[in-house]
């Protein structure tokens, strides 16, 4: 499709033929006739791809379209005139999304981000197509992926949420930034005026209690989920969890890595990134890097040391298999077909695989994943009085939004705190019973 462009007095023809861009001045700041001028061009091209109408060879398809066929070379420029730019190579989604991935895949950004940022351009391509012109990309082609993808039952069968759409398009909007920086496109990302659906919040964190009561009122296995995904353990449940991942751990690095997780706040992609080294047992803290807060570096956080943290990692060195990493493995596991000769890093698929096959078949099982022992570190971290910025510090950068959805009271204390207002215990089905 041809469109114009209006640059200071005049206005401007763009249209594309055969994975090229084509722009040339027309001379003109009438928009009425630059618009009857790029109808034109719109049914040539169009005569040109049905066969109707055959491009001569060496014929100047810029002046041919022009003119309607009739004219295959283009007239000498008068005195004055704007020179037309030359046809410029124009690149797809896919030919973009590739080059992208492959820059980021030497080390610019997080190996769990890159993996959404594909799912993510995955979604995009499947919506316009990979031989999409990335150059041609408009405001209605963002808007189109916008609602199909909001009328598209997402995981599990719940709907795509707002925030899944946004991050979907600012993975988009990266690429394209990349490619204006690389030479490859040209102006700005055009996602001015999007609509999204309206955004709907997520559940607070709740206790297992408080989701087992609500579980009654449930009525479909969505509901459910969503409930479990908000499950967050006080301090006492979570060293009863521990208990239980000590006894029941099939392999001697498992207890270690939930301890870790449970008593920093660790993510799961930092516990394949802490080595040996970064324990100091004399100062009493640990180190965890970093690459969610700055995508240019790897940084690194300084978080003190509980007593079962030092005692699990003590026993853990001692028979750790050797090399950089804290958490590795040389025995056979479920993952591998042979028994390693030198010590092997834990993936992220044999974390999460790990994860829940030592919760399976217990009352642990309904935990989602290692996530949920960092939102709980954070919010028995905030429950007990502990300085915002001390939290901060020990869980890294977080968003005001994740810091209200975090920091919340355990239901007994934030009772408690209401009784301080009105100078009684508020009542309960747990304090009538």
């Amino acid at each position: 499709m041809a469109t114009i462009e209006q640059r200071k007095n005049f206005f401007r023809l763009i249209f594309y033929f055969q994975n090229r861009r084509h722009t040339t001045s027309l001379a003109t700041g009438d928009y009425r006739e630059a618009e009857a001028i790029a109808g034109s061009v719109d049914r040539t091209l169009s005569l040109i791809r049905q066969g109707a109408l055959v491009l001569p060879d060496g014929a100047d398809l810029v002046a041919f379209v022009l003119s309607g066929g009739r004219q295959s070379q283009r007239p000498e420029p008068k005195r004055g005139a704007v020179e037309t730019k030359s046809e410029t190579p124009l690149l797809t989604l896919a030919e973009i999304s590739q080059k992208y991935v492959a820059v980021q895949e030497l080390g610019g950004m997080e190996t769990a981000s890159l993996y959404t940022v594909k799912i993510h351009l995955q979604h995009i391509t499947a919506t316009l197509g990979e031989f999409f012109p990335m150059q041609s990309l408009k405001q209605p082609d963002l808007q189109r992926h916008v609602q199909r993808r909001a009328v598209k039952p997402g995981q599990h069968g719940k709907p795509v949420q707002t925030a899944t759409l946004k991050k979907e398009l600012s993975s988009l909007r990266a690429m394209w930034n990349w490619a204006v920086a690389s030479g490859f496109l040209d102006g700005p990302f055009p996602n001015k005026g999007l609509v999204f659906p309206k955004a709907r919040q997520k559940p607070p964190f709740q206790t297992r209690a408080e989701i087992e009561r609500r579980l009654q009122r449930v009525t479909t296995a969505t509901e459910a989920r969503e409930l479990w995904d908000g499950l967050f353990l006080p301090a006492d449940e979570v060293e009863e969890l521990l208990d239980y991942v000590r006894d029941t751990a099939s392999h001697p690095f498992i207890e270690p890595m939930f301890v870790f997780a449970a008593h920093t706040g660790a993510r799961r992609s930092e516990l394949m990134r802490v080595r040996a080294g970064d324990v100091d047992f004399e100062s009493g803290f640990v180190l965890i890097r970093e690459k969610k807060r700055d995508r240019g570096r790897e940084t690194m956080r300084r978080v003190p040391m509980s007593e079962r943290l030092v005692r699990c990692l003590t026993d853990w060195l001692v028979v750790h298999p050797g090399g950089p990493m804290l958490f590795a493995r040389s025995e056979r596991s479920v993952w591998s077909v042979k028994k390693h000769l030198s010590p092997v890093v834990i993936t992220r698929d044999e974390a999460t695989d790990h994860f829940r096959r030592t919760l399976a078949g217990g009352k642990w099982a309904v935990l989602r994943g290692w996530h949920v022992l960092r939102h709980s570190f954070i919010s028995n971290c905030a429950a007990v009085g502990v300085d915002q910025r001390k939290i901060d510090s020990w869980s890294g950068h977080q968003t005001e939004d994740m810091r209200k959805r975090y920091t919340h009271l355990i239901p007994a204390q934030e009772r408690e705190a209401m009784s301080l207002v009105f100078g009684r215990r508020v009542s309960t089905p747990e304090n009538d019973s």
